[in-house]
């Protein structure tokens, strides 16, 4: 467990931590599309969100990517506006490891479906990800991938991010 900044610990609240494939997110400069990906997921207890990890599986351009955390209408997919954000340069190096977006302290309510976003204008990196293979949906929330031609973009069930979510009850 780390300790934040007023002194109490996080600790992880949900963890999706195998990856059998990636997503791509940010902007190829060869192309004028952005791309977009994103997780939902229902907040399985109380307490403050202070940090998201993401499993960065390859870094193709270095630059800074933007997280933003949502609360999320599953029933009309829709995003409420940002509840957090978080900016991250991420380099060459970040490549096949944890990334840590730090949030400034979110409240988060018990089985209230949440979720964040990722965006990039200048970086192209590979997020882990994992499809199930069992034809078992994940059973926390959706992946979301979307661009700058249909910012709506589309969920799965049956695919998920490598995040971790660490919250300070």
């Amino acid at each position: 467990m780390k300790t934040n900044k007023t002194g109490s610990y996080s600790r992880p609240v949900l963890t999706q931590s195998q990856t059998n494939a990636t997503l791509w997110i940010g902007h190829l400069q060869a192309d004028p599309t952005d791309h977009f990906g994103g997780q939902t997921f229902r907040c399985p207890s109380e307490g403050t969100l202070d940090n998201i990890q993401l499993f960065s599986s390859a870094v193709q351009y270095p630059g800074e990517v933007t997280l933003t955390v949502h609360e999320f209408d599953p029933k009309t997919k829709t995003w409420g506006v940002a509840i957090g954000s978080s900016g991250l340069v991420i380099s060459k190096s970040d490549y096949d490891r944890w990334i840590r977006f730090d949030l400034t302290p979110v409240p988060l309510e018990k089985d209230v479906v949440y979720g964040f976003r990722l965006q990039s204008e200048n970086a192209l990196i590979a997020l882990g990800e994992a499809a199930s293979g069992a034809k078992q949906p994940f059973p926390f929330g959706h992946e979301w991938k979307a661009d700058s031609k249909n910012e709506r973009g589309h969920y799965f069930s049956y695919f998920s991010l490598a995040f971790k979510i660490e919250m300070c009850a």
